[in-house]
């Protein structure tokens, strides 16, 4: 099916979907997600993003954004966040994947004609040497004639500080001059890419009490959303499931914002289903 034009006035994301024959925009279903405000222990990250993306909206000078580090800890649900605070202001999102990354420039080129403001968003970004979308990326970033518009801004998101794998041998050229250090080629492009976002913003992992922090949240926004009469319910208290929380992070080996929604997920949702079998068998 041949892709047509976005209505960018009804349409607040959209997937560059790359095919053989035809490219092209995908416009996807972009409700508000899960919040800013769900999001806990990162707020000097939040405030970075959100001044940033500001600027931009407002037509200032921003930076090209890269989030990276420890996997599940709110990246991409903080970009998702952000264009909900900003949509109602012309801010839209498009997200392309690593394969896609090659049509930067038609990507680019075409959302400048555009009078809305859009962030391209790279989500789990790495790259493998000698990656074509490695080349395309930097030449993006480095502000190529080809692919510089003022209403495109790209965001980033990533496990890697320098979205490539990291050798030891890479090191084996560095030499020390003057008692400075003077990197080897292998690791000045390694960290060229990355040095070419203007917003680092990183990510850890919690420490317990955050960690617990982010289940109890999570607990009570579930209750909430499925069980709304029994949120001050003293079953659903953090003494009930702390013990099994941090068991559950530690099964996992990740514990992280991700880890405590889905525990909380799991967790609610088996004493609500115990709780709907013992009333219908009571009746």
């Amino acid at each position: 099916m041949p892709f047509g034009p976005v209505d960018w006035q009804s349409t607040r994301a959209a997937i560059w979907q790359r095919r053989r024959l035809q490219s092209g925009f995908l416009p996807v279903s972009a409700e508000a997600g899960l919040g800013l405000d769900h999001l806990l222990h990162v707020d000097d990250q939040k405030a970075a993003l959100i001044e940033n993306t500001a600027q931009f909206v407002a037509g200032l000078p921003a930076n090209h954004a890269l989030l990276w580090g420890s996997r599940g800890s709110g990246k991409s649900s903080m970009v998702h966040g952000v264009l909900d605070v900003f949509a109602h202001q012309g801010l839209r999102l498009v997200e392309v994947g690593k394969e896609a990354l090659v049509d930067l420039a038609e990507i680019i080129q075409t959302l400048a004609e555009e009078p809305f403001r859009f962030l391209i968003f790279c989500d789990d970004l790495s790259f493998d040497e000698g990656d074509p979308a490695y080349r395309a990326l930097k030449s993006a970033l480095e502000g190529s004639i080809l692919v510089t518009a003022p209403n495109v801004l790209i965001y980033a998101t990533s496990n890697r500080r320098h979205l490539l794998p990291e050798q030891a041998s890479d090191n084996a050229a560095s030499r020390i001059v003057d008692g400075e250090l003077h990197h080897g080629e292998a690791v000045e492009e390694k960290i060229s890419l990355s040095d070419r976002f203007g917003l680092w913003l990183s990510f850890y992992p919690p420490r317990q009490q955050a960690y617990l922090d982010m289940v109890e949240h999570s607990v009570r926004r579930w209750v909430h959303r499925t069980a709304p009469d029994r949120v001050d319910d003293s079953a659903f208290q953090a003494d009930a499931f702390r013990r099994e929380a941090l068991q559950w992070a530690l099964a996992r080996g990740a514990r992280n914002g991700r880890s405590a929604d889905h525990f909380a997920k799991h967790w609610v949702g088996a004493r609500l289903l115990q709780s709907q079998e013992r009333e219908a068998s009571s009746e």
